[in-house]
């Protein structure tokens, strides 16, 4: 199919939008708007739309990065669901879309919706890419959130803040790892993919940003439940620098019934939350069902 050029918004863009619809970007919302072109293409870049994918777009607002990401996959025959929480905004997406990329403006669904609260049944298409400049009050739950209730997403480009960032990325034994990095790794193998400067952004946040790309795997061999594996996690990073054993005694009903549940489950008792991977969350949460554990050894 050939389609004109998408023009995408420029700084001076995104501030007369704004400007003419009334928004002032909110930190309620985490609304920091993306102003420069270069940043939009790299993210559309690196989500790489393929032939069939569904793109999912979270927080699209004045639509920066919906234009590049449209710019992006009229290579392709991919889609876009943009889910937008701002009425406002939602109302406007489409638009701006059909002004600037008229040719495929049908490949755009604007979903006026939290993304913390959408189903499967408020999306036209099944999404299969992840791709959004997520606010950062509540990026990791977002991410989380989707991944659990669309299976179908096999992998993501999110714009979050630094240290988010590094925490969703962070391998055991890192001082940074923690909660996010866990559950994250229960979904997906997560890297980092950049970083982008403050200056990007309309108004300027006090913070920089880094890009996290992420792939989907199958969650580790386990008869425990998401949320039970997810309960572990939890108790083991509620108390940092104390054993699992102590840290676990709440969950478990004591120090003692967690030290024996730690060697159900193949792992050191002297061991803490931070030096353990979701395999052995995955474990201690198995036994806890009175399951035998996977084959592995201590941690």
């Amino acid at each position: 199919m050939s389609v004109g050029p998408v023009r995408l918004l420029g700084a001076g863009d995104v501030r007369q939008a704004a400007s003419r619809l009334g928004v002032r970007p909110t930190k309620r919302l985490g609304q920091n708007f993306v102003v420069e072109q270069g940043t939009v293409r790299q993210i559309a870049a690196l989500a790489d739309p393929r032939g069939g994918d569904v793109i999912l777009e979270v927080g699209p607002g004045l639509g920066s990065l919906t234009l590049a990401l449209l710019e992006r996959a009229a290579q392709t025959d991919a889609r876009i669901v943009a889910v937008e929480i701002d009425p406002v905004l939602a109302a406007e997406l489409p638009k701006t879309i059909a002004d600037r990329a008229p040719e495929l403006a049908g490949r755009v669904d604007v979903v006026a919706a939290d993304a913390l609260a959408v189903q499967a049944g408020d999306l036209m298409w099944a999404p299969t890419v992840l791709a959004a400049n997520l606010p950062y009050n509540v990026a990791v739950p977002v991410v989380l959130y989707l991944l659990t209730v669309f299976p179908s997403l096999a992998r993501g480009i999110v714009m979050v803040q630094a240290e988010v960032a590094d925490r969703m990325c962070a391998r055991p034994g890192s001082r940074v790892y923690g909660v996010p990095s866990a559950k994250l790794a229960w979904f997906a193998t997560a890297g980092l993919a950049g970083t982008v400067p403050r200056s990007v952004f309309w108004p300027v946040p006090n913070v920089d940003s880094k890009l996290v790309a992420f792939a989907r795997h199958d969650p580790p061999p386990t008869t425990a439940s998401r949320e039970e594996v997810f309960a572990v996690i939890d108790a083991a990073f509620g108390q940092r620098r104390k054993t699992l054993r102590a840290a676990l005694a709440s969950w478990a009903g004591s120090a003692a019934a967690a030290g024996h549940l730690l060697d159900e489950a193949l792992v050191a008792s002297s061991a803490r939350g931070e030096e353990l991977d979701i395999e052995g969350f995955a474990s201690i949460a198995q036994a806890r069902k009175g399951d035998e554990p996977p084959t592995r050894g201590k941690k």
